[in-house]
């Protein structure tokens, strides 16, 4: 047809006379040809009415078996005949694809439909755990005794407020023995501050086995249970400015202790350090420090028998819900109102949800709402860089993508979602087998523990440990100290930490098809599973305990 196409213009530009295209070729472009006499000019006409005939002959003929075309050129012309029907095949089905390219899941109402996909038994395995050859070393050695002084030859004693929810106090304390070490002190046992929100007058020994903690502990650092005797004034570590240091910078190094708090304890021999939260570096202080930490948080630090013992109760009734032995997804979703505002990032929701959540932000951080003008960019920008909470129907959507199914058993930890049920209602529908500890448990069962809100946190905390699959929707130390206790306990089981920058990308691309979709959320989570990372500068020591506290097997 290309040739048809070139064959007919030249004609057509040169003369509509065969006749007189012969008279070109022989006497020039353009001159009559002393050749042919002047009735075969006076002919054109005729020529003109034979030579189309002629020319819808030859095109017929490429379809027909007609004897006086050339095979040849007959198979060319058939190709290329085929080569544009299938072009323009392509060409309409990407168009059509285009305008009516299904976007992920199908919205309905609060609902949302996405295709279905068929579950593979390796997505409760960490693919990659055999590959790697890396062992939890930080535990203590039996007989290894160290020239830990008396309490009396120490150089003083250290007070700490843990502070926050469990899982920073956590951390405080760990860091609070670390320190001690650095500065040869003997450390009185922390007290974990009053939380302000809930009233909660938790004590280390509501939460935490204190016997273990201090006996597991005893060839490190020096720990007593209160305030010695001698000093009187108990109430001065709490208010006397006298008494307390607070120039402490966050992730100071320990050469800052040694320099600035030392001279400090051993002029008054006991002070307390405040503010505690995050006043300790990583990759600052010596590896055996950072060991230590390590021996504190998974070794040290085990809750008190009656939690143990119920979040096993727990566990066991997640891998026991469909009548017969089943894996668990554990998934903390962080999408409580403190957590939305905090986040400065924009939500799908109602006109009335979104002018009450900017005056909940103007009351609450006045000094970043400014005159809210800005914060539309803001949004837009943490959401690109992956800095935004994932929402309920989004997770839905991601798991769905890599292959779970609406038979998967998921255990939820999580505060009050923001927008109640109707924006837990696209996950419950994908994931009806959705429970939290409420709907595990009796009330009596769990009456016993709502006198300390650390005691339910504690319990969300063991049973996301013990799970099958671990999956984080947003930051936070509880989801760094899960997914840093598995990869230090062995790494066997799967911890899922999405991308948010690139799924948001996903999310955002209205073209985009289900299949497509899937590749991209499968082919990018292929390596996000929880294996122990080399470290970088400033890296967090709770998420990734590689080094020093892991060690080649």
């Amino acid at each position: 047809m290309a040739e048809l196409r070139h064959s007919s213009s030249l004609g057509s530009r040169a003369s509509n006379s065969p006749m007189k295209r012969d008279a070109v070729a022989v006497g020039g472009a353009g001159d009559s040809s002393p050749l042919i006499p002047d009735s075969h000019l006076a002919d054109d006409d005729e020529h003109d009415r034979h030579s189309s005939k002629e020319r819808d002959r030859h095109v017929c003929s490429f379809f027909n078996d007609d004897p006086r075309v050339s095979p040849h050129h007959s198979r060319i012309s058939l190709f290329f005949t085929f080569l544009l029907l299938l072009v323009g095949l392509v060409s309409v089905f990407t168009i059509f694809h285009k305008l009516n390219a299904p976007y992920l899941c199908k919205k309905d109402g609060i609902v949302l439909h996405c295709p279905h996909v068929k579950e593979s038994p390796s997505l409760w395995e960490n693919p990659f755990s055999s590959t790697t050859s890396w062992r939890p070393c930080a535990e203590r050695r039996d007989g290894v005794l160290s020239e830990l002084p008396h309490e009396n030859e120490t150089n003083g004693y250290i007070f700490i407020h843990a502070e926050g929810g469990l899982n920073q106090q956590r951390i405080a304390i760990c860091n609070a023995v670390a320190v001690a070490k650095i500065m040869n002190a003997t450390l009185i046992l922390p007290v974990l501050k009053q939380d302000q929100i809930w009233k909660d007058q938790t004590k280390f020994e509501d939460i935490f086995d204190v016997d273990h903690f201090i006996d597991y502990l005893k060839y490190d650092v020096r720990i007593v249970r209160d305030i010695p005797t001698w000093f009187t004034d108990k109430s001065e570590l709490f208010s006397s400015i006298r008494r307390t240091v607070k120039n402490i910078p966050k992730y100071a190094p320990a050469q800052f202790y040694i320099d600035n708090v030392l001279p400090r304890i051993k002029e008054k021999k006991i002070m307390a350090l405040k503010p505690f939260v995050d006043r300790l570096g990583y990759d600052n202080v010596p590896p055996e420090i950072n060991k230590l930490r390590c021996r504190v948080n998974y070794h040290a630090l085990k809750f008190l028998p009656d939690i143990e013992q119920m979040a096993d109760s727990l566990a066991s009734r997640m891998r026991n819900r469909t009548g017969s032995s089943n894996p668990y997804m554990a998934l903390h979703l962080r999408f409580e109102k403190g957590m939305v505002g905090l986040s400065f990032c924009d939500f799908v929701g109602t006109r009335e949800e979104k002018v009450k959540m900017a005056e909940y932000r103007k009351k609450e951080w006045p000094r970043r709402y400014k005159n809210g003008s800005h914060l539309w960019q803001l949004a837009l920008q943490k959401r690109k860089e992956g800095r935004c909470p994932l929402e309920p129907g989004e997770v839905a959507v991601i798991l769905r993508a890599m292959g779970y199914t609406k038979e998967t058993q998921i255990y939820v930890a999580s505060g009050q979602v923001y927008g109640g049920q109707n924006r837990m209602a696209p996950l419950r529908n994908m994931f009806p087998n959705l429970v939290t500890k409420e709907e595990l448990a009796t009330k009596d069962e769990l009456d016993g523990f709502r006198k300390h809100v650390t005691s339910l946190a504690a319990l969300d905390f063991l049973v996301c440990l013990k799970s099958d699959v671990f999956v984080m929707t947003h930051g936070g130390n509880f989801a760094k100290l899960i997914i840093g206790a598995r990869r230090y306990m062995g790494h066997r089981l799967k911890s899922i930490k999405p991308d948010k920058g690139l799924m948001s990308k996903s999310f955002g691309d209205p073209y985009m098809g289900w299949a497509t979709f899937v590749e991209d959320v499968v082919v990018t989570h292929q390596t996000r599973t929880g294996l122990p990372e080399e470290t970088f500068p400033n890296y967090d020591l709770w998420e990734n305990p590689l080094t020093p506290c892991m060690c080649r097997a």
